[in-house]
């Protein structure tokens, strides 16, 4: 059995431009002095890493993990939520999404999503430098707009959206297979691939690649009432990454899961920092043992109340606190004795 490895913080939410949170090697001194042991990095942030570069450069690699190293830290995984969201946008989305990508590109669809697929490539390829072995994305979506079918949604549609998206997709997984790299989708509102059952629609269409995966955020089932333990039973053997982030869902007579457009802070459903909300951590974490899932527990900082320094300072130690140390022997063992297969067949009654 193995022993979830952490606590990692994602780098995404705590870049700025005021240190300690500009440069990779003031971060990783910030997020060690908290305990942390490893960093899940934004591939999209230049201030932390210069993704091509890193593609391109096992020395840059080197110079990279021998500035975490520095600070005892390992990177856990590289992240591309935002250039994963590129792969596949509707137009309804195209104004909202265009921050998204480099100014070359913004205004140009068809560009915009050339440039995010060379970026997947680019992550694949540094991932393998790093000695990594997953990575952290989103599947971008076309069919989102039609979640909830009013009007009805004309035969076919649904189906031509995940046809399209897994055609998209399919090269990329063949690039982070090449590399060694699990893909761990993001499983988010937002994102076509947003439950369980949209999910197996998409690994259908890419002939159940064994590098489409999926990263556990049970925050993001608690909003949609979704089983968050049941989850980790179904799709075990495909979560590669685990983002340790809280919820809570309080509906009301004037609200519930779809939050009435109110600000995060107003909705029914909000994000919490880790122990304010609502997920059963203790209950997960076991999960994850049982299902022997050795890779980082990664705290995910979005909470509309707590100020985020003290949401990463408490979550490193509630983290630390929550990762099981597998045993490494039965606790009846000391009762066993050895095989004796005419002694069993005796108790059997078996002669």
């Amino acid at each position: 059995m193995k022993t979830i490895q952490g606590p990692a913080i994602f780098l995404a939410q705590f870049a700025g431009d005021a240190a300690p949170f500009d440069s990779l090697d003031a971060i990783a001194g910030w997020a060690a002095g908290l305990g942390y042991q490893g960093v899940q990095i934004p591939s999209w942030d230049s201030r932390l890493i210069d993704l091509k570069k890193a593609a391109e450069s096992q020395t840059y690699c080197d110079e990279i993990t021998g500035t975490l190293a520095a600070h005892g830290l390992k990177i856990s995984e590289l992240s591309s939520h935002l250039q994963g969201q590129l792969v596949a946008v509707h137009p309804a989305y195209d104004a909202g999404f265009d921050g998204f990508a480099a100014p070359e590109v913004r205004g140009n669809p068809v560009a915009r999503q050339q440039w995010a697929v060379e970026q997947l490539h680019l992550a694949a390829r540094a991932s393998q430098r790093l000695g990594l072995t997953a990575h952290a994305t989103f599947s971008g979506a076309l069919a989102w707009p039609y979640f909830y079918s009013w009007p009805p949604r004309p035969a076919g549609l649904i189906e031509e959206a995940f046809d399209e998206l897994a055609r998209r997709w399919k090269p990329i997984l063949d690039a982070f297979d090449a590399a060694g790299v699990d893909v761990g989708y993001e499983i988010h509102p937002g994102e076509d691939l947003h439950d369980g059952v949209s999910y197996e629609m998409f690994l259908e269409r890419v002939g159940h690649h064994p590098r489409a995966n999926l990263l556990y955020d049970p925050s993001h089932f608690v909003l949609q009432q979704l089983d968050y333990l049941a989850y980790i039973d179904h799709y075990h053997e495909r979560i590669k990454l685990f983002h340790v982030k809280d919820a809570e869902f309080n509906p009301t007579g004037k609200q519930g899961v779809y939050g009435g457009f109110q600000s995060w802070v107003n909705r029914a459903g909000r994000f919490r920092s880790l122990g304010d909300g609502q997920v059963d951590f203790g209950a997960v974490f076991s999960k994850m043992a049982q299902y022997d899932f050795g890779g980082w527990a990664v705290l995910e900082w979005e909470c509309c109340l707590k100020h985020p320094e003290d949401g990463a300072r408490e979550g490193a130690q509630f983290i630390a606190d929550h990762i099981i140390r597998v045993a490494d022997r039965a606790f009846d063992d000391f009762a066993a004795g050895e095989v004796d297969r005419a002694g069993n067949r005796r108790m059997l009654g078996l002669g």
